[in-house]
């Protein structure tokens, strides 16, 4: 049964279109099963009912004519219950419904399972038999196994089904409504982008050209180049090859052929697609073909079409316009598979108003980084056929996480006077620059800021931030091919010292692995976040991070505001370790004539073991620091990347409170200030229960500071210190949702709750 679900999987996969991929299960199905009927009722949402869109074995005329209501038959049994119904006479029972036309009343056995995709019901997969009998263990098994993996690719067909009726300008299209979670909140409305992943056939968006000629021309280029590196690779190896190996290299050439892959590649160009796109689809289809054989031998020539596929679309996208002479339209929405901090650096921010990324989740390090850039952001829209969205205009509401393609005039009109309320609460908040966030009874709490590219330093300053309660250190290793020199980290270091000085700016030591990979220092590892990452990896190099510590001391010289955050520890240890280093560089750096003061030094407290020795590590630091996003992460055991368990991450999950809480106690019974850098910080009802608990320094993204800062103006120490009490006992983090909401609300705070949006 394993081959046989493996090769429905890949034969669902190819399939164009949910018509088509429908009718690929019900007849393999039907197939694999030897039954008489197999059949699927999908959920017509705008109906209410269950439409049969496809079966083997009824009366073809009837399909998507005959329908259920919610709740009707035995199919709305199977979706109610959301269980698998196995029934050996399906007419005797009560819940039977004749459905006419279809020919099923001489049909007994009944098999019925929900096709359910993110807690989303999508439809019943249904199996009928002429006998009187219950389908086995083993073939219900099979069927739920079905449904489980066809799930997905039923949803994707359909979402990228109505996508392809907006590509052709269908305007009944509109108010195409997909969902994610929050990166950035805000709004944004403009025409998608979609930045294609190099070498990857499969992220490749369609695009069509005007100019045919010059298109077929580039394509020629980058097929002279394949062909020539393929007859130089054959050559350099023909000695040590055998010849039916040496063959191979033929068999690559002859596939190259004008009359095989490239002739098929040109006519889809002269039909109007741009040869990228035209590329992916004639290798998509040859690699589907060989896919299905049943050969092994030829099963794996799939392999060598999708090499071959590669080389020629790495060949394309060289000869190509580099993304720094793309031209960007006005209000781009960039969208991706997997955003990446390279990606936000490269695209001008004065044309980018909206990011969306089909995987990550609202605390991938992607997401922090547009929160520090104030841009509109969401994640994990996993049902989005991102390829086939280029140039539409799309609505993305970083509030609900919601995506909306081919938005209507009237729902265009509603997010546009959300975008203009946001305006307007954001001009009313530019005169709080140079006032403290200070309690109407008094209280001063510190607003630092987290910081990462040079552009934050500006914004940083333009809202009144009074210090970097973390600068990310790794952006600069991120951007580059390769690691930045001890001068150009100096040089780098410099801009946020200078610019802050005097006041405190707090370099974290180069913190990747995880979710932030270097390209030329690869870390793989079946579970990253649980791996060699942060402190560990710089341990570990201390020629990294000695270079490193000496680039941040001699970019503090004269100015003496540095303050240098260990991240990721677990244990004592590795503080002592990391502090001998950051003294020889001090004492190297001194005999070379500097004049270097020794700088303040703290810890991140990031993971459930440093939250136990906070007061150990107290007494070895000047400061210790918070990373509210990884601690969330790791007491929740919620990889915060992983779009399917980003509902799970939640940051006022009343075990986070209680370690938040307890984490404050613990630092000041020795004395040593304690400050917070997530993106709770950010939240002003979050900003205000830090307050209560005892948090000496708020540190934020620039975007969000104004708005903490009058958050916190607009109440007193003691009506927080209560709100902290009421809420630290509760279990329910929906209900501490709601009383935070409701306590700005009754400050007269409302405008920094979540604007009220369409559904």
């Amino acid at each position: 049964m394993l081959e046989t679900l493996r090769k429905i999987v890949q034969e669902v996969n190819a399939a164009p279109d949910l018509e088509s991929v429908l009718d690929v299960i019900v007849r393999r199905v039907q197939r694999a099963i030897r039954t008489d009927v197999c059949s699927i009722y999908m959920l017509d949402q705008a109906r209410e009912r269950y439409v049969l869109m496809a079966t083997q074995g009824l009366n073809q005329k009837s399909v998507g004519q005959v329908s259920l209501s919610l709740g009707e038959g035995i199919v709305g049994m199977v979706a109610k219950r959301a269980e698998p119904i196995n029934l050996e006479n399906a007419s005797i029972h009560s819940a039977f419904a004749y459905l006419k036309g279809t020919g099923e009343k001489k049909f007994h056995a009944f098999l019925g399972v929900p096709i359910i995709h993110h807690r989303t019901l999508l439809g019943v997969l249904v199996v009928q038999q002429k006998l009187i009998r219950k389908f086995d263990e083993s073939e219900e098994a099979f069927m739920v196994t079905m449904s489980a993996q066809l799930a997905g690719v039923i949803a994707h067909a359909e979402a990228t089904g109505s996508i392809n009726r907006i590509s052709g300008h269908n305007k009944t299209e509109s108010d195409r409504k997909f969902e994610g979670v929050s990166g950035c909140v805000g709004v944004a409305i403009g025409p998608a982008v979609v930045m294609t992943p190099l070498a990857d056939l499969d992220g490749v968006p369609d695009r069509q050209i005007d100019d045919i000629k010059a298109e077929v021309a580039k394509f020629k280029k980058a097929l002279s180049q394949v062909r020539r590196d393929i007859k130089k690779v054959g050559r350099s190896l023909a000695k040590r090859l055998r010849s039916e190996e040496r063959e191979l290299f033929d068999v690559y050439i002859r596939m190259l052929d004008d009359n095989a892959l490239a002739g098929e590649v040109i006519a889809r160009i002269k039909q109007g697609s741009w040869a990228q796109g035209a590329l992916k689809k004639v290798i998509g289809e040859h690699v589907h073909q060989f896919s299905l054989m049943d050969d092994p031998y030829l099963r794996e020539r799939a392999s060598d079409i999708r090499d071959l596929g590669r080389r020629m679309l790495t060949c394309l996208q060289e000869s190509g316009p580099a993304l720094s002479e793309i031209v960007f339209p006005e209000n781009t929405i960039l969208v991706a598979d997997e955003l990446t901090p390279a990606m936000l650096g490269e695209v001008p921010t004065e044309k980018l108003i909206g990011l969306l990324s089909v995987n990550g989740s609202g605390n991938s390090h992607a997401a922090i980084l547009a929160r520090s850039m104030g841009i509109p952001t969401v994640m994990g829209v996993v049902d989005l056929p991102y390829t086939r969205i280029e140039g539409l205009k799309v609505i993305l509401d970083g509030y609900s996480g919601r995506v909306f393609v081919n938005p209507s005039d009237d729902l265009s009109r509603c997010y546009q006077d959300i975008i203009r309320e946001e305006n307007e609460v954001n001009a009313g908040l530019e005169g709080l620059k140079d006032l403290p966030a200070e309690t109407t009874d008094g209280y001063r709490m510190p607003l630092w800021v987290n910081t990462g590219l040079v552009t934050d330093v500006a914004r940083s300053l333009e809202r009144g931030a009074e210090g970097i309660g973390l600068y990310r250190t790794e952006i600069p290793f991120m951007i580059r091919d390769f690691f930045p020199s001890e001068q150009d980290q100096t040089d780098t270091y410099r801009q946020q010292l200078e610019a802050f000085a005097p006041r405190p700016v707090t370099m974290r030591t180069l913190d990747i692995g995880g979710d932030k990979p270097l390209p030329y220092f690869p870390i793989v590892e079946d579970n990253p976040f649980l791996g060699w990452r942060g402190i560990r990896v710089t341990l570990d190099h201390p020629e990294i991070f000695i270079v490193q510590i000496r680039a941040m001391l001699r970019a503090a010289e004269g100015l003496d505001n540095l303050r240098i955050m260990l991240p990721m520890v677990t244990n004592v240890q590795e503080v002592d370790d990391s502090k001998k280093l950051i003294a020889q560089a001090v004492e190297e750096l001194r005999e070379e004539g500097y004049s270097i003061n020794q700088p303040l030094i703290g810890v991140m407290i990031e993971v459930p073991a440093a939250v136990y020795q906070v007061r150990r590590f107290a007494r070895r630091v000047d400061f210790i620091s918070v990373g509210s996003n990884d601690l969330t992460q790791y007491l929740l055991a919620v990889d915060r990347n992983n779009p399917r368990v980003a509902g799970l991450y939640v940051s006022y999950h009343p075990a986070v409170l209680k370690a938040l809480q307890f984490i404050a106690l613990e630092a000041h019974k020795e004395n040593v200030s304690v400050s917070i850098c997530g993106e709770m910080a950010s939240d002003p009802g979050g900003a205000i229960l830090l307050m209560a608990m005892g948090y000496d320094v708020l540190s934020m993204n620039a975007t969000n500071l104004p708005k903490v800062k009058f958050a916190l103006r607009g109440i007193s120490f003691e009506q927080a210190r209560e709100l902290l009490s009421e809420i630290i006992v509760m279990d329910n983090v929906d209900k501490i949702h709601m009383k935070l909401r409701q306590t700005l609300m009754d400050l007269g705070l409302g405008q920094l709750t979540r604007p009220t949006i369409p559904d």
